[in-house]
């Protein structure tokens, strides 16, 4: 693939904005270049400010409080998330009740219950609601509040009172971060504060992350590891993470 600077450029930005952290070598790989231009390339996107070099690799000069579009994480470790939605979503029973977060990941659960009989589903996001509207054996519920633009999710005090009249089978969260010493953190701090509503209300607490949010920290605390019943990712987590993990009694599960 012989790919322009501008092509370059672009995926080397996605690619650090949604990682946090990406080597040399992976990108030349992703791009099908020598490392020797990528090394060029990300001399000049530090010329510009948008990301720092580190040895062996690159990381966002971004600060915590940046988050990623959703159209943009929609983009990028596709496959991980169809994999890990599959896997989440075959774990839902008839019956269950279940409330499902914003995100791409989420959002991918919510493809896989097209067709499923005999759900309730809760959800903050408009596009898993848009996903399911039209099931006619799945009762979908939308919390009331306010539209956050982008994300597409609802937020607000209406939106957090409504999870008060719910008790939920299973919850799958989405998290912009998760760490050893941090646990789960969000970018912002409207959507944490429904994530923790849901929380209060879940009988079974499933994550849902691809690897790349491993050893990451967000702006804002969400909860500790100890809220997680299941941990559903693409990768093993390092051994500092995975021995948090451990501790905290969550089950792991890679697909």
């Amino acid at each position: 693939m012989n790919t322009n600077w501008s092509v370059r450029r672009s995926t080397i930005i996605s690619a650090v904005e949604v990682q946090g952290t990406v080597s040399v070598a992976e990108l030349a790989k992703q791009l099908k270049v020598t490392e020797v231009t990528i090394r060029r390339d990300l001399m000049k996107l530090e010329s510009e400010g948008v990301v720092k070099r580190v040895h062996g690799g690159v990381v966002s000069a971004r600060g915590r409080s940046y988050e990623p579009t959703l159209m943009l994480r929609t983009t990028v470790h596709e496959a991980e998330k169809k994999r890990i939605g599959q896997y989440a979503a075959n774990l839902i029973l008839g019956g269950d009740c279940i409330a499902l977060d914003v995100g791409s990941t989420t959002l991918e659960i919510a493809h896989n219950l097209v067709g499923r009989r005999n759900l309730t589903v809760i959800t903050p996001s408009l596009l898993i609601a848009t996903t399911l509207v039209n099931q006619p054996d799945l009762r979908l519920v939308i919390p009331g509040g306010i539209v956050r633009p982008g994300e597409t999710s609802m937020i607000g005090e209406l939106s957090i009172r409504a999870f008060d009249i719910f008790h939920v089978d299973r919850l799958f969260m989405g998290v912009g971060g998760i760490d050893a010493s941090a646990g789960l953190t969000e970018y912002n701090w409207d959507d944490t504060l429904v994530k923790q509503a849901m929380l209060k209300t879940a009988k079974e607490v499933i994550v849902v992350a691809d690897s790349s949010k491993f050893d990451r920290v967000a702006t804002v605390n969400i909860a500790v590891l100890d809220v997680i019943d299941i941990l559903i990712t693409d990768s093993p987590p390092s051994p500092r993470m995975a021995h948090a993990l451990d501790d905290a009694g969550v089950k792991v599960v890679v697909t």
